[in-house]
């Protein structure tokens, strides 16, 4: 083992460099703090490319009646009510000056005709109000920010992954409790398997989602739960594991690229859910929740397409197809389990009787060529067969609403990998302007903390330790393979934690990842060579995946309603007790414990919005 370690000493270091990681160390480096940049991958090829239909702001250049206040009860009811209030309202109400920052920093938004950011019409979103660039919005929004960040002096560091946090965990209750603190990172360079050390004052957690932890899903490899595992290590606490979103339109063939995301933008511009017999199924599936502002016709959907489209306004209400994500996706459920799916598995998604060939290929650019290059189907002629993947996990780090920071002094996480926000279910588009929004939020608290407190030096033992732990694997004898745990995992969360759950699947599911856990302790890397061995990557991302798999689990198990994206079969419709709480995990002297924490209270002015939406 190395006894002497590569180290790197910053005010501020930020792990994860998608829309969230940069924004955040944009924000701290305008402090005039030295900032460190982590990313497991290359600058640029963060998850966040892969966000297609755009970024959710009340500007109101398409409808002038959108403002702040529709967009948090929007995002309130998509959330069934669970989310956090305050997050959800500094969301919408500062997500305009996000996207117009981003404008000013160089990003190329489509344009109205008098030259103004033009938006679409999403899914939850009583008005258009996605700024976008064509169907290729996330990618724009992180060439954008990586531009504009790498002239600010961050030191950006590819291609390491950290496997621990350094600090002390929270202990005691009361008056002799003590807060914990994070003093830097521990992990190693990708390429070579050497060690380095992280020391710094505040740390960032930008790490996003965990949907490789499915076995369909429209995750990119990175999306494996690091920084919500990371943080529960080190104390802090997971909120709203139990919700995990499952985006309804993925693509359903050929096998290998099945999950592979289809913008709700498809939908935004026109396009028609349809069964096997032709049939447009939406108009089945209407939540009691959306009745009033769903239209219950085809023709009147029709018309509210075209007075959308023009930005006349109308009495037409909207189109089913464009209901939350959590009703859509269990709507195709629903049918293919009913034999009323498409030839794969799905259903039919058709845009091209909806619009000509031109206006698809000049608005849905990367889906032409994403279905003509991978499945040899033209959605200029043909329709597309789509299904639901596992896509974003609304729950994550719980963070203080405010300033982002956990309960772990130092430790801030924004993004994907933050829970609160979106409640039991986000609405689409909302997910890049959270990451703008709380990224700049978390790199100023965290900034703020960090001029605050004096640079403390990590642990040399407690580093020596998470170096052996880490050279383990080489270390056994014999043992499993991680490719393999990590196989048996996604079909044991596929099957028994998926779209559809009950008690008696998730009690095989705990059962099962308890067996996994065993084995993931056993795991054994071939040969003794660190220099790009990804079989010893695997190891900590199924560490990861296994952590954030069981608060999902135990949540989801205590959880006995259908709320969002968390729905199950011998409990399928809201419970009012459940409306009032949230399920937190945090690690225990024997294990992963589960809490109900009440939602916090309300100020009488921003019940009085939602008691006006939910009497609309």
């Amino acid at each position: 083992m190395e006894t002497k370690y590569e180290t790197h000493q910053h005010d501020v270091l930020v792990i994860g460099a998608g829309g969230a990681g940069l924004r955040a160390a944009i924000e701290a480096s305008a402090m005039g703090l030295s900032v460190g940049l982590v990313c497991k991958s290359l600058l640029g090829k963060a998850h966040t490319v892969m966000a297609e239909g755009g970024i959710a702001a009340a500007l109101g250049n398409v409808e002038a009646k959108d403002d702040w206040k529709v967009h948090f009860r929007d995002t309130m009811k998509g959330g069934r009510y669970l989310n956090q209030w305050r997050m959800a309202q500094l969301h919408a109400m500062e997500a305009p000056d996000r996207v117009n920052e981003l404008e000013e920093w160089g990003a190329l938004f489509d344009r109205t005709k008098d030259g103004r950011i033009l938006q679409r019409n999403f899914g939850g979103h009583k008005y258009p109000r996605l700024a976008h660039v064509g169907d290729r919005t996330g990618l724009e929004m992180i060439r954008t920010l990586q531009q504009h960040g790498v002239h600010t002096g961050m030191h950006v560091y590819m291609e390491c992954t950290i496997t621990r946090l350094l600090g002390s965990a929270p202990s005691g209750t009361g008056a002799s409790a003590t807060p914990g603190r994070v003093d830097g990172a521990f992990g190693y360079w990708r390429e070579n398997g050497k060690f380095v050390v992280f020391e710094s004052k505040a740390v960032v957690l930008a790490t996003g989602g965990i949907g490789r932890a499915f076995k369909i899903n429209s995750n990119s490899w990175e999306c494996t739960g690091d920084g919500q595992a990371l943080a529960y290590l080190l104390g802090a606490e997971l909120l709203d594991s139990e919700f995990m979103q499952f985006h309804p339109t993925g693509m359903v063939w050929p096998p290998s690229v099945r999950g592979t995301l289809i913008t709700e933008g498809v939908r935004g511009e026109g396009g028609t859910l349809r069964n096997k017999d032709g049939r447009r199924i939406m108009f089945d599936y209407i939540h009691p929740l959306y009745a009033n502002e769903t239209a219950d016709t085809e023709a009147e959907a029709d018309r509210w397409l075209e007075e959308s489209t023009r930005g006349t306004g109308g009495s037409a209400r909207r189109t089913p197809d464009l209901l939350p994500r959590d009703i859509v996706a269990r709507a195709i459920h629903t049918e293919v389990k009913a034999g009323r799916g498409s030839p794969h598995g799905g259903v039919f998604l058709d845009i091209f009787s909806r619009r000509s060939a031109e206006e698809i290929k000049k608005k849905l650019p990367a889906m032409y060529h994403q279905f003509k290059e991978l499945g040899d189907v033209d959605i200029t002629k043909e329709p597309m067969e789509v299904g639901p993947t596992a896509h974003y996990t609304m729950g994550g780090i719980r963070v203080d609403p405010e300033t982002q920071e956990t309960r772990v002094r130092g430790l801030f996480a924004a993004g994907e990998c933050a829970g609160g926000m979106h409640g039991a279910n986000r609405l689409g588009g909302n997910s890049l302007s959270d990451l703008l929004v709380f990224g700049r939020i978390a790199g100023l608290f965290a900034s703020k903390y960090a001029k605050s407190t004096n640079a403390r030096r990590a642990d040399a033992a407690q580093i020596d330790v998470y170096a052996r732990e880490a050279l383990e694997p080489f270390d056994r004898e014999e043992g499993v393979n991680p490719f393999a745990v990590h196989e048996d995992l996604m079909n044991v969360m596929q099957t028994h934690c998926g779209i559809m759950r009950n008690e008696k699947d998730l009690l095989t599911c705990l059962r099962e990842l308890d067996r996994l856990k065993g084995a993931a302790s056993r795991t054994k890397i071939a040969g003794g060579n660190r220099h790009y061995n990804t079989g010893w990557h695997e190891v900590f991302d199924l560490r990861n995946m296994l952590i954030v798999s069981e608060a999902m689990a135990r949540s989801a198990l205590a959880r006995k309603e259908s709320r969002g994206g968390h729905a199950r079969d011998d409990y399928p419709e809201m419970g009012p007790a459940f409306g009032k709480i949230n399920f937190v995990c945090r690690s225990g002297r024997t294990g992963m414990d589960l809490d109900a924490v009440p939602l916090p209270p309300m100020p009488d002015e921003i019940a009085k919005l939602l008691k006006e939406e939910k009497q609309a």
